[in-house]
C-alpha cells in the first residue's frame, strides 16, 4: 500500500524534479516506510512505500525492469499474485522479488493492457513502456484505490490524492457546475471522471487509460459487473451456501496475503462481527480487533462497545477500544479534512481518521466490513425503493437525493444554475445493468459508482492518512459478482442482508444479528449545536466563503437559524454539507500554488 505520482510530458521537455518532489512530499503519510523517484526523458515517477508484502528493498518502487523496458509505480494489493507468479514463471519469466509489484510488471509484459483482467485485488498503478513510449494507467474494478490526474498541453500528471496534484500547481481550480450539482444532490457523490474542480479528474473504476508522447489518449473499460442471472434453479440455501463459501475465501485471502499482522475494525455491527467470526473459525493465530466510540448526545449513544465487546469476548480477540471526546473531534477536524482527496460529508470520516491514528500504532493492515450493505441490501432505503412506484429514477430519486433540483437552485448562486445534471446521470447508470430486478440494478449501481466516491473513498483516505491499509472482503470481485446474480428478494428478507444473517446464525449471538442496522456514530456532528454549530457558523460566514460566492446567503442563514431541522432523506445534516465543502476548499484549494 502506497502513494504514487508521476508526470509525462507531451512537449518534448523533461519534468521538473522539484515539482515531482513536492508531489511526493504530500504522500508521506500514505507511505511512511520509504521513498523513491525515477526520471527518464519525458517521464517522472514518484513513490512513497508502506511495506506490507515483501518487506525487502527488492520490492522498492518505482520498480524498473530494464530487460522488459518497463517502469512501474503501484498502490494496492494483488490477492492472487502467488498464482499469477507461478503462471508467469511457466511462461519463462524470472523474478527478482517476492511481492505483488513485480507480478504486475510481468503480467503487463505478457498480456499488455489485458493484464488488468488477470489481477484480483485493489490497485491503482502506472506503467511506463519505454519501447512503445506509452504511459499505461489502471484502476481496480470497484475503485478501492484512488487515481487522480490532470491534463494540460504540456503533459499529464497523476497521483493517489488531489493534494499531490494541487501541490504540483497549474490546475484549474474553478468549480465544475455539473460536479457541484452531483455533490449537492447525489449524497456528496461526484462520479468519475469528474471532481468538483474543473482541472482535476479521476480514472473510472474498472478502466485503464493510455497516453502517448503526442498527448493522444485511449480510455478502455476492462470490466463491468454482470447482473444477469447465471443460475435459475438454485434454492435459497444453495445461494446462501455459495455466498458463505465465497466470503470465506475472500476473508482468508485478505489475511494470508501480507507479511505483517492483519487486524480487524470491529464496530459491533453484523458485518465486522462476521469477519471476526470467520477469521476465528479459520484459525491462524490470535485476532487483533479495534473499536472507537464518542461521547453520547441526548438523542444517540456515541459507541457500540456493548456489541463489540461481546464479539471480542466470544472469540477471545486481543481487543482495543478507544473513546474520543467531543472536544477532540472538533479540534482534529481540520487534520481530517486536510487528508480528504475530495469533500466527504459522511460524519464517520472523522471517526475513521481518529480510529486510524490509534490502530496504526499497532498494525499496518486491517480488514473492514465496508461494502456489505451495498452488496446485500442492508440500508433502509432499499426496502423503501422496492415498494415505490414509477420509473427507476422516480423510485430512486426521492429516497436517495439530498436535495431536489429546486432546492439545489436555492442552495447555490445563480452562476451555478443549469439543468438537472444528476437525474439523467443516475437513470443512465441504472439502465446499464441487465437485471430485470430493479433493486439488483440499484445495488449494482451502488457498488460500482456510489460507494466508490463515498464510503470506499472515505475509508481509504482516512486510514491511509496514518499509513494503515484497509482491506474490504465484501468487495471481493467473485463475491460481488455472485451476489449481483442472486435474486434481490433473498437479499432483502428480514430487513436486508439476509444471506449474511443466515451465515452468522451459527457464529454470532442473535443479539448481534437481529439488532437494528447501526451506523458509525459521531453524535456531536450529527446533532449540530454548541461549539460545532459555532464552528460551522464561522466557516459559512467567513470572508473566504462570502467572496467565493458559492452559496445563496438566504439559504445559509435559514440553515444556521434552524440547524437541527434540516436533514436529508439519508439523515445527513444539510448545514454540515455546506460547511464541510467550504472548509475543504479553504484548506485544500485556497492555499494551493
Amino acid at each position: 500500500m502506497c502513494g504514487i505520482c508521476g508526470e509525462l510530458r507531451f512537449d518534448g521537455t523533461a519534468p521538473d524534479k522539484s515539482t515531482l518532489r513536492r508531489m511526493v512530499g504530500t504522500l508521506v503519510r500514505r507511505g511512511p516506510d520509504a521513498s523513491g523517484e525515477y526520471f527518464s526523458g519525458p517521464l517522472a515517477f514518484g513513490h512513497r512505500r508502506l511495506a506490507v508484502i515483501d518487506l525487502s528493498e527488492r520490492s522498492s518502487q518505482p520498480m524498473v525492469d530494464d530487460a522488459l523496458g518497463l517502469v512501474l509505480v503501484f498502490n494496492g494489493t494483488i490477492y492472487n499474485y502467488p498464482e499469477l507468479r507461478d503462471r508467469l514463471r511457466l511462461k519463462g519469466y524470472r523474478f527478482f522479488s517476492d511481492g505483488d509489484t513485480e507480478v504486475i510488471l510481468k503480467a503487463y509484459a505478457e498480456w499488455g493492457e489485458d493484464c488488468t483482467k488477470h489481477l484480483q485485488g485493489m490497485f491503482a498503478f502506472a506503467i511506463w513502456n519505454s519501447n512503445k513510449q506509452q504511459l499505461f494507467m489502471a484502476r481496480d474494478r470497484f475503485g478501492i484505490k484512488p487515481l487522480y490526474y490532470t491534463i494540460s498541453r504540456r503533459g499529464v500528471r497523476f497521483a493517489s490524492t488531489s493534494q499531490a496534484l494541487l501541490a504540483g500547481g497549474g490546475i484549474d481550480t474553478t468549480i465544475d457546475p455539473v460536479a457541484l450539482h452531483h455533490h449537492f444532490t447525489l449524497h456528496a457523490v461526484v462520479p468519475a471522471p469528474r471532481t468538483l474542480l474543473q482541472g482535476l479528474r479521476k480514472l473510472r473504476p474498472g478502466h485503464s487509460l493510455t497516453f502517448n508522447l503526442r498527448g493522444g489518449r485511449t480510455l478502455r473499460r476492462y470490466w463491468q459487473l454482470d447482473t444477469a442471472p447465471t443460475v435459475d434453479d438454485m434454492s435459497e440455501w444453495e445461494w446462501i451456501d455459495a455466498i458463505h463459501d465465497a466470503l470465506r475465501k475472500a476473508v482468508a485471502k485478505r489475511r494470508a496475503i501480507a507479511d505483517v499482522p492483519v487486524g480487524i475494525l470491529l464496530s459491533g455491527g453484523l458485518d465486522s462481527s462476521l469477519l471476526v467470526a470467520m477469521l476465528a473459525e479459520a484459525g491462524g493465530g490470535e485476532l487483533l480487533t479495534f473499536s472507537v466510540g464518542f461521547e453520547d448526545e441526548p438523542e444517540e449513544k456515541g459507541n457500540e462497545f456493548e456489541c463489540s465487546d461481546l464479539v471480542a469476548d466470544l472469540y477471545g480477540t486481543q481487543h482495543h477500544r478507544f473513546t474520543v471526546p467531543n472536544d477532540e473531534v472538533l479540534a482534529r477536524l481540520p487534520e481530517a479534512i486536510d487528508n480528504m482527496a475530495e469533500p466527504m460529508v459522511g460524519q464517520d470520516a472523522v471517526a475513521f481518521y481518529l480510529l486510524g491514528e490509534r490502530v496504526s500504532q499497532q498494525v499496518k493492515v486491517v480488514q473492514s466490513g465496508q461494502g456489505a450493505d451495498e452488496v446485500f441490501g442492508g440500508y433502509f432505503w432499499y426496502q423503501q425503493m422496492q415498494v415505490a412506484n414509477g420509473t427507476d429514477i422516480e423510485r430512486f430519486r426521492p429516497l436517495y437525493f439530498d436535495r431536489t433540483d429546486d432546492e439545489y437552485r436555492q442552495t447555490v448562486s445563480a452562476g451555478y444554475h443549469g439543468i438537472d445534471y444528476t437525474s439523467p446521470r443516475v437513470a443512465y447508470g441504472l439502465s446499464r445493468f441487465e437485471s430485470k430486478d430493479f433493486i439488483n440494478r440499484v445495488l449494482a449501481y451502488d457498488v460500482t459508482t456510489l460507494i466508490v466516491d463515498d464510503p470506499v473513498k472515505r475509508v481509504d483516505n482516512m486510514t491511509m492518512a496514518w499509513g494503515l491499509e484497509s482491506r474490504v472482503p465484501f468487495l471481493d470481485q467473485e463475491l460481488v459478482q455472485l451476489a449481483a446474480s442472486m435474486p434481490a428478494a433473498i437479499k432483502l428478507k428480514s430487513g436486508g442482508k439476509y444471506p449474511l444473517k443466515m451465515i452468522a446464525r451459527d457464529l454470532l449471538p442473535d443479539r448481534i444479528i437481529d439488532r437494528p442496522k447501526g451506523y458509525f456514530p459521531v453524535p456531536s456532528l450529527k446533532f449540530v449545536r454548541g461549539k460545532v454549530l459555532e464552528f460551522m457558523r464561522d466557516v459559512l460566514e467567513s470572508r473566504a466563503c462570502r467572496e467565493r460566492g458559492l452559496f445563496q446567503r438566504a439559504y445559509v442563514r435559514a440553515l444556521l437559524d434552524y440547524p437541527e431541522q434540516a436533514h436529508t432523506p439519508l439523515l445527513g445534516s444539510k448545514l454540515w454539507h455546506l460547511a464541510l465543502l467550504e472548509f475543504w476548499l479553504q484548506r485544500n484549494v485556497d492555499i494551493s500554488p
